[in-house]
């Protein structure tokens, strides 16, 4: 089953105030989230995904990283499409594979530190950067696949962006000792990776950019 399926969270997502009423949501009120979703958990009434998505949409995160794109989401039809959720499926899996790079880079450092090698500050630096970007990444592709489009857009421009930057400074001469350059070439390689899923021609047919509202 997929890691996050907009069906989990339907049947929480209007009382908890996202969507199109997210900008009419009152302020939220973060015991009352916390006391709903602990009664939520102990009747067994929703699923994790539809526990995330509430606190999530309480505390109103997608307006927040969002901004005037918060409210748009596309078609479930589009979503729900044999070809949308493939794609996506392959996005979790090089997602998965960042983050086994990433942790590979720490654990290479710390066996090279106990062995008496001086690692670099940079490897460390660079080693925490990766993760935690592949933390917000998984973030930004969770959204998306409930059909935010600020997700899909914040999602397609990293993946453009990291790639150039981590090469960039890959290159720098002894900045980097030969193992992290080459643990730096297949994050970018996996990066390009979700940029080519994200701009194939069915994923840029499922997120369309939202119509500019005219003005009155």
């Amino acid at each position: 089953m997929p890691l996050w399926t907009r069906d989990a969270v339907d049947a929480v997502r209007a009382d908890a105030g996202c969507g199109a009423d997210a900008g009419r949501a009152s302020r939220p009120d973060r015991r009352r989230v916390v006391r709903d979703v602990r009664r939520m958990r102990h009747h067994g009434l929703v699923t994790f995904p539809a526990f995330a998505d509430r606190l999530w949409c309480r505390l109103r995160l997608d307006r927040l990283a969002g901004g005037r794109q918060a409210d748009y989401v596309i078609r479930r039809d589009m979503l729900d499409h044999p070809d949308t959720v493939r794609s996506f499926r392959w996005i979790r899996w090089l997602l998965v594979a960042e983050t086994v790079v990433g942790l590979a880079a720490i654990v290479v450092a710390i066996v090279l530190t106990r062995d008496g090698q001086t690692i670099p500050w940079a490897v460390w630096f660079r080693a925490t950067v990766v993760l935690l970007i592949t933390l917000t990444l998984y973030v930004f592709a969770w959204r998306a696949q409930l059909g935010y489009y600020w997700a899909y857009q914040r999602l397609r421009l990293f993946s453009r962006i990291f790639p150039i930057v981590t090469l960039i400074v890959a290159a720098i001469p002894g900045l980097y000792p030969f193992w992290m350059v080459i643990e730096q070439i297949v994050f970018s390689v996996l990066m390009v990776g979700i940029g080519d899923v994200l701009t194939s021609d069915h994923m840029r047919t499922t997120f369309p950019k939202p119509a500019r509202r005219s003005a009155p």
